[in-house]
């Protein structure tokens, strides 16, 4: 499945709204067909490992590729102005998948799938992922990443107050505080251990990126989505695209664009977050997600801010300061205390609900 942007809150509002515990299996290997195993018992016995050997690449890719998507984004947006490279990333995504599963699935969507696809790809793709996009113009890769890892708290709060909403327990109460007193941390006061605070508008918008991620997210659970899943992932990608290219219209994005003055960098950043972001990341994710348990697979939540943080170390020259590693532990903590926490009534769901990317 080709699509990372919002597959990552996706896959944590879908993990989350299943009321995550360690015992919670989304979809257990299933047991070898004992028509197929009689007489083969070397390649039954050959098979769990195999299994278990792709199990843990497709981690690894994950944690590795989704969390390198925000240093490409920042790489990215150093030539292309945001909201044109959200929207170049996700139109193509939405072409060169729309067509290859309506045939394959044969799903005609409707007129309510394609109104459910233009609101999630505008809460998800231009509100979400262009947020993440504009914000990384002032905002460190890894600071960035750390932010967006608040969509899980933002989820508990909207699902909260929606109507017939479920009451968080203490502990992800707890888990709220801390993560807001984090992102306190990041933007103020100024000059707190002699370091200075994130840019206090990209913050902002941060902020708001992920509550968009938060409300798309669960609008897409009860919305009216196709019953493939991917087939809805290329609706939203092109219908989000499409919303964040005639935005960067508006807003005069087009005429800062010279294809001339764009690096070499910024075009492999762009082909990067296409082919592997959007690619190999999320088809990796939907495989984890059918062969682990729930829990195993939450911990991208936490572990894609702290790969994001390394490579914008290692490769932006982006410094990590002790207000960086206080407020990333208090985030990450919140983080773990939410999704790893019993949840009253867990909502069944019977497809993923789709992000920053993830940005």
């Amino acid at each position: 499945m080709l699509y990372q942007y919002g597959a990552r809150q996706w896959g944590l509002a879908h993990l989350f709204m299943e009321g995550i515990s360690g015992e919670n299996n989304l979809m257990s290997t299933p047991a070898p067909d004992s028509q197929n195993s009689v007489g083969t018992p070397n390649q039954a016995a050959h098979t769990p490992a195999t299994v278990t050997t792709l199990v843990l690449v497709a981690f690894a890719a994950v944690y590795l590729v989704w969390g390198s998507t925000y240093l490409a984004i920042r790489i990215g947006v150093e030539s292309f102005p945001p909201l044109i490279l959200a929207g170049l990333r996700h139109v193509t995504v939405g072409l060169l998948l729309y067509p290859i599963l309506r045939r394959t699935t044969g799903i005609k969507p409707t007129a309510a799938n394609w109104r459910a696809a233009v609101v999630t790809g505008a809460l998800l793709l231009f509100a979400g992922n262009g947020g993440v996009s504009w914000a990384e113009r002032t905002v460190p890769s890894g600071i960035t990443a750390l932010l967006v890892a608040t969509v899980s708290l933002w989820l508990v709060i909207m699902d909260w107050l929606r109507p017939g909403g479920v009451k968080p327990v203490p502990r992800v109460v707890m888990g709220l505080l801390m993560g807001f007193a984090g992102m306190a941390l990041l933007v103020g006061p100024a000059h707190l251990g002699g370091s200075e605070r994130v840019d206090p508008r990209g913050a902002a918008v941060l902020v708001i990126a992920s509550l968009a991620w938060a409300c798309g997210s669960l609008y897409s659970k009860h919305g009216g989505i196709p019953s493939s899943a991917m087939l809805g992932v290329a609706m939203q990608s092109f219908a989000g695209g499409v919303i964040l290219l005639i935005v960067a219209l508006f807003a005069g994005e087009f005429r800062e664009l010279h294809l001339g003055a764009i690096s070499l960098r910024s075009w492999l950043a762009l082909g990067y977050l296409i082919v592997f972001g959007s690619g190999i990341g999320f088809s990796a994710y939907l495989y984890i997600l059918q062969k682990s348990t729930a829990a195993r697979v939450a911990t991208y939540a936490f572990v894609n801010p702290v790969v994001a943080l390394f490579l914008g170390w290692l490769i932006a020259g982006e410094s990590i300061t002790l207000r960086t590693v206080v407020a990333a532990a208090v985030i990450l903590t919140a983080v773990i205390l939410v999704i790893t926490a019993p949840h009253r009534k867990p909502a069944p769901i019977t497809t993923p609900v789709p992000a920053p990317g993830e940005a």
